[in-house]
């Protein structure tokens, strides 16, 4: 909506922080030896995740020629992929990415992300060099480690591998108010996880071994009881998610699966449906090495540094100003 409001959202003192904690970061991962890299925002294709929207536009290669539909990346990781597949090694990038429909105080449609990828770690390796570099930055206790399914047993006595979508809502309903046209197992355990367990996660907390219907592009292996779960963990802190991380996927054959499950929940949920990625799919044909990955809110990481209470007063043009 126009508005004749044209001052920052953020403060000069908030902007001079920004620039502070992105020369953390880089020098964090200079250190280290990974490589800063650069990649399209703008692309031919954007990822198939029904729970994320992307903003589209239309490319004219001249003023009077026809509108090719193009896409502002919801996050730089298939063209990152790519890069890992052509043997860049060890690999971070901070950019902007956009989602549509994402706005709130934790939330803004345009935002910065920090992902980056390390060859052969493990999952555990990668959370302890996610924790090194949020230590670094807000100074936080040791970061706790909790399954997802402890974290549902711990605080609402469910088991979220084994629950049904009945007995899910039944639980639901004791807590919030839910709509009828909820009803999957996955709206169930996202909903309770984002409305009654999230606000309680003050201190810093791991999450990991999610339901294998909520990997995304995360591996898939079996727990200890033979349960199916997904090799993705989350940073949560003061009650908000900061980091998402994955044992990365990296099996053509399983990638084109997923793209078309995708597909085909975007259709079920009259949503748009977009086409699988074929050159992320050639990159994972010709070969990538084993991974682990991450994307962290950099936005959200300042305003812990900042204490700053909504995500507009960190970006020096909130959504409504921009």
């Amino acid at each position: 909506m126009p508005t004749t409001l044209w001052q920052p959202t953020a403060t000069q003192e908030l902007m001079q922080a920004r620039m502070r904690l992105n020369q953390q970061i880089r020098d964090f991962f200079s250190v280290r030896h990974v490589l800063e890299v650069e990649t399209p925002l703008l692309s031919h294709t954007v990822g198939t995740d029904p729970n994320l929207h992307p903003l589209s536009c239309g490319y004219q290669p001249h003023p009077f020629a026809a509108e090719h539909l193009m896409y502002l990346q919801t996050s730089p990781e298939f063209a990152m992929k790519r890069l890992l597949a052509n043997g860049s090694g060890p690999i971070f990038q901070l950019c902007k990415a956009f989602r549509n429909g994402e706005s709130g105080s934790r939330h803004n449609p345009e935002f910065t992300m920090l992902e980056w990828y390390r060859p052969g770690f493990s999952l555990e390796q990668l959370m302890a060099e996610v924790e090194q570099l949020v230590h670094a930055i807000i100074g936080t206790v040791p970061c706790k480690r909790i399954s997802y399914r402890h974290l549902f047993q711990q605080y609402l006595a469910v088991d979220p591998h084994q629950a049904t979508a009945t007995m899910l809502a039944k639980e639901a309903q004791q807590h919030i108010e839910i709509s009828a046209s909820i009803s999957s197992k996955d709206e169930l355990l996202d909903l309770l996880y984002s409305h009654v367990i999230e606000p309680k996660l003050i201190d810093p907390v791991f999450i990991y071994d999610y339901p294998a219907s909520q990997a995304a592009l995360a591996r898939i292996t079996t727990d200890e009881q033979g349960q199916s779960v997904a090799l993705r963990f989350e940073l949560v802190v003061q009650g908000m998610e900061i980091a998402n991380g994955y044992d990365e996927l990296v099996d053509a054959s399983e990638q084109r699966l997923r793209f078309a499950t995708d597909q085909l929940v975007r259709t079920q949920l009259g949503l748009p449906v977009y086409a699988a990625d074929e050159r992320l799919l050639r990159a994972l044909e010709h070969g990538m090495e084993q991974c682990a990955g991450v994307a962290l809110g950099v936005d959200r990481l300042l305003m812990l540094a900042t204490a700053s209470h909504s995500i507009d007063e960190v970006l020096a043009f909130g959504h409504t100003r921009a």
